[in-house]
Parts: structure tokens; sequence; C-alpha cells
């Protein structure tokens, strides 16, 4: 059995170009991939969009319990004021007069 130089070049090239085929993807399989790949990219989206609303919404509840702690205090100073001039007529009244 005598390979002549012919031949094995037809055999190189045969095997070049069947290992250079098997290395392409098709159209379709590369589609196929693609959308697999948005569908996940639109599910990541939809979480991100969910999460943002509620950090939003979690930043509103927060801002206003802020206003109200802030209101709620000026009515405790406004109120420390008046038992402070309550308490100090109530001793003027209980001072013994000579």
């Amino acid at each position: 059995m005598s390979i002549t130089k012919k031949s094995l070049a037809h055999l190189a090239v045969v095997a070049a170009g069947g290992l250079s085929l098997s290395a392409c993807a098709t159209t379709k399989y590369v589609d196929e991939q693609i959308a697999l790949v948005n569908t996940r990219i639109d599910g990541v989206e939809s979480n991100l969009a969910q999460t943002t609303s509620t950090a939003n919404a979690a930043q509103a509840t927060a801002q206003a319990a802020a206003t109200d702690a802030q209101n709620a205090n000026r009515r405790i100073d406004q109120l420390n004021g008046r038992v402070d001039r309550l308490e100090q007529a109530a001793a003027a009244q209980r001072r013994p007069r000579n």
C-alpha cells in the first residue's frame, strides 16, 4: 500500500475541511442561544424594575417617617415649654408666705 504525495494532500485537504466545518455554528443555533440569553436578560430587567420600585417605596416611607418624627419632636419641644411654665407657676404658688 503506497501513499502518494497527491493522495496524502487530498487526505489532508479533506481532513482540514471536515475539521473547519465542525467548528461552525449554524444560524439557527446562534439564534436559539441569543433567544435564551435575551429571556434571561428580560427576567433580570424585570427583577431590577421590581427591586427599584420596592426601594423607591421604602425610601418614600422612610422620608415620611422622618417628617413625622420631626413634627413630633417640634410638638414635644412646645409641650416641654408649657410644662416648664406650669411647673414654675405651681412652685410659686406652693411657697409659704411670711
